[in-house]
């Protein structure tokens, strides 16, 4: 089973707090009611932690997404390490086009759109300067806190439900989305190091 499933299914508030609750309210249903809503709030926070982990915060596997791409020029970002493969600035944009996508699917927003033009890997901008370098990674950095901000206030009860428009459920998207941190983090990090950085 695993960690999040298990988070999901059967957690149960800690005992202390059922105590407390117990004391302050003799009315069973008010224990079950208070003990669902932590319970929520812990699968949500368990959730946050993880998009947190991979794209931000320290952790034990390494370098998430963020600290992957700061400190990189542009020219770094650009490089290629062959023909017809990706650079790490397209790997930014696809991953902040994910970011913007699945807070769709969990807002069920058909009016959010990716500021950009293109979908999954959009094109990189006209003249890839310093300053389109900064808006792009700028823009990972606010897809990143939007979807957060969502994930934050999801309904718990509706992590089992199917995400808007997917086969996948609002929970596999949230975790989903920080293995996709994960993954391409990984990838920029070796592009770094084949480049020599």
């Amino acid at each position: 089973m695993s960690l999040v499933r298990g988070a999901v299914r059967g957690a149960r508030a800690p005992p202390e707090i059922r105590r407390v609750v117990r004391t302050l309210s003799p009315h069973r249903g008010a224990l079950a009611a208070t003990e669902a809503a932590l319970t929520s709030d812990r699968r949500i926070a368990l959730l946050l932690d993880v998009v947190d982990q991979a794209f931000d915060r320290r952790a034990w596997h390494g370098t998430a997404l963020w600290g992957s791409v700061r400190g990189l020029t542009p020219r770094e970002a650009l490089w290629r390490p062959g023909p017809r493969r990706h650079n790490i600035w397209e790997i930014v944009l696809h991953t902040t086009y994910w970011k913007c996508i699945v807070r769709r699917r969990l807002t069920r927003d058909p009016g959010l759109v990716f500021p950009r033009a293109g979908s999954n890997w959009p094109g990189l901008p006209a003249k890839p300067d310093a300053a389109a370098w900064r808006r792009d990674v700028a823009l990972l950095k606010e897809q990143h806190r939007l979807l957060r901000a969502v994930i934050a206030r999801f309904p718990a009860a509706r992590l089992a439900a199917r995400g808007w428009r997917s086969t996948w459920t609002n929970a596999q998207h949230v975790y989903g989305i920080a293995s996709h941190d994960l993954y391409h983090a990984g990838q920029i990090q070796l592009l770094k190091a084949l480049k020599g950085r």
